[in-house]
């Protein structure tokens, strides 16, 4: 069994910082694309950044030189760092991988549980 837990968030104020985590453990063989949505009540899942398993990056227009996507392939982890956090920042971080599980031909789609990013005026 795959899973990915998601950790790092939490209350911060405005202009603020946070580090969030993406672990995912079980039986592994690769780990492809990661991807950090995020989702406040009321609006559509927004995609925040983008990892491949080459290392590209990708951001979407209001993160760009304030967030940072990584990955620790050793550890199968990938961080999302965040800084100069604004209000409407505010949401539930959820982690996205396609993952090969072991005995299993194809690639899946994991996701997280999520995790409460809390930015104060």
């Amino acid at each position: 069994q795959v899973q990915l837990v998601e950790s790092g968030g939490g209350l911060v104020q405005a202009g603020g910082s946070l580090r969030l985590s993406c672990a995912a453990s079980g039986s592994i063989v690769n780990i492809n694309t990661v991807r950090w949505y995020r989702q406040t009540p009321g609006k559509q899942r927004e995609l925040v950044a983008t990892i491949t398993s080459g290392g590209s990056t990708n951001y979407a227009d209001s993160v760009k030189g304030r967030f940072t996507i990584s990955r620790d392939n050793a550890k199968n982890t990938v961080y999302l760092e965040m800084s100069s956090l604004k209000p409407e920042e505010t949401a539930v971080y959820y982690c996205n991988a396609d993952i090969l599980g072991r005995g299993s031909w194809l690639f899946r789609s994991y996701w997280g549980q999520g995790t409460q990013v809390t930015v104060s005026s």
